[in-house]
């Protein structure tokens, strides 16, 4: 099995609670050695004990003998009263706090100390009571990851969706669904796993076996991209459906469609057709992570191979055909030679081969404008009061 070490550390935001008072916990997301990923939540005067304490176990690291030796990371103590704003402020510090940690040597990165620190409690799989008066309000970092306040305007509502059918989970870090079941999502990965809490539960599950509440469609799913971006395959995949595409690792394609259940409509040549994202690395960036990933968990499975799916909604998911994508793709790409560019055409899109454009040079017929009738016309079909109005000009 080899050592226990954490990975990574990455602070997703904090939460508000008010039970059994006001205080504010921040959730990390911690990414172990054997590829497992566990949410924790922790108060800052617990980090900043931690950090205390592991300054004790390496005083040399920490300074303490000579300055000139600390590598540890500095952490501010805490205030007196610490507010929302506090809260929000101290994000980027102790994200840059927790990447100093583990960027420090091996007998400090992995010593018990910090290990136990950031195991997952009992307490980190309580989830509030359904007959709590008021519940935690979450703020979630924003995407690019800078800590910006203005940013952070009030609480994240957490978007609910709800099981279409029963999901089995395959490891400990997913989370077993029965159909009809509610669930909060929070995190969506572009892999089509989705980090979602239900209760006294949290873990991954496949966004395919969710649906939103008031729309069978995804209002976040992006709209195509017949530009078309360059990625690398990182795993071979051999087709289970008509619509899907079989691809050895290595081979260099362009992703026109990233849909949110982790199945990407890429082009290959002429040839269009699912993919799974999961299996996907950008041109030129390293894929020994995304690798590590796909040993973790693999490909979420797609909708149409769901047995005894169940939708509340009466009309099904809006979805391009395979067919619409490659005639799409085709004019595109057809376009694109005209013109003698191989750059994207922003301003292109599929209605514009499809539909007639409006001749600008006929000109309108204008309406006939009638005459003005005469003011005797006028009195004879206006009201009584009209003519006493019109009398004095008449």
């Amino acid at each position: 099995m080899g050592d226990t070490f954490i990975r990574h550390i990455a602070l997703l935001g904090f939460e508000k609670r008010f039970v059994p008072s006001q205080h504010y916990v921040y959730i990390f997301l911690v990414k172990w050695q054997d590829l497992s990923e566990k949410v924790v939540y922790r108060r800052f005067t617990e980090i900043y004990e931690f950090h205390k304490t592991l300054k004790e176990m390496f005083p040399i690291e920490a300074g303490d003998i000579k300055s000139e030796n600390r590598i540890i990371p500095h952490l501010p103590a805490p205030r007196w009263f610490d507010g929302q704003r506090a809260a929000e402020s101290r994000q980027g510090t102790l994200t840059e706090y927790c990447s100093a940690l583990m960027g420090l040597p091996t007998k400090i990165s992995r010593c018990p100390h910090l290990l136990d620190f950031f195991r997952v409690r009992p307490n980190d799989l309580k989830l509030p009571a359904d007959s709590q008066v008021k519940k935690p309000e979450t703020y979630l970092m924003p995407k690019d990851g800078k800590n910006n306040i203005a940013d952070i305007t009030g609480p994240i509502i957490l978007q609910t969706y709800r099981a279409i059918a029963d999901y089995e989970k395959t490891s400990g870090s997913e989370m077993a669904l029965a159909s009809g079941d509610v669930v909060d999502v929070v995190e969506k990965s572009e892999s089509g796993w989705w980090f979602c809490q239900m209760k006294t539960k949290r873990g991954w599950v496949p966004a395919s076996y969710l649906e939103p509440l008031d729309s069978p469609d995804e209002a976040e799913d992006p709209e195509p991209n017949y530009a078309g971006e360059p990625y690398v395959t990182i795993k071979a995949y051999i087709a289970a459906l008509e619509d899907e595409v079989s691809l050895e690792e290595g081979e260099t394609i362009e992703v026109i469609h990233k849909l949110l259940d982790g199945w990407w409509v890429i082009r290959k040549d002429d040839v269009t057709g699912y993919f799974p994202s999961m299996y996907l690395q950008k041109a030129g960036q390293d894929v020994a992570q995304a690798q590590r990933q796909i040993k973790s968990r693999g490909a979420p499975p797609r909708r149409s191979s769901i047995r005894n799916a169940h939708s509340i909604h009466q009309r099904s998911r809006k979805r391009l055909s395979q067919d619409a994508y490659r005639r799409n793709s085709v004019r595109f790409l057809q376009q694109r030679r005209r013109l003698g560019g191989p750059g994207p055409q922003s301003a292109w899109s599929p209605l514009s081969e499809e539909q007639p454009q409006p001749q600008s040079d006929r000109a309108k017929p204008q309406p006939a404008v009638p005459p003005r009738p005469s003011a005797d016309l006028i009195l004879n079909r206006c009201s009584e009061s009209t003519k006493r109005k019109l009398a004095p000009a008449v």
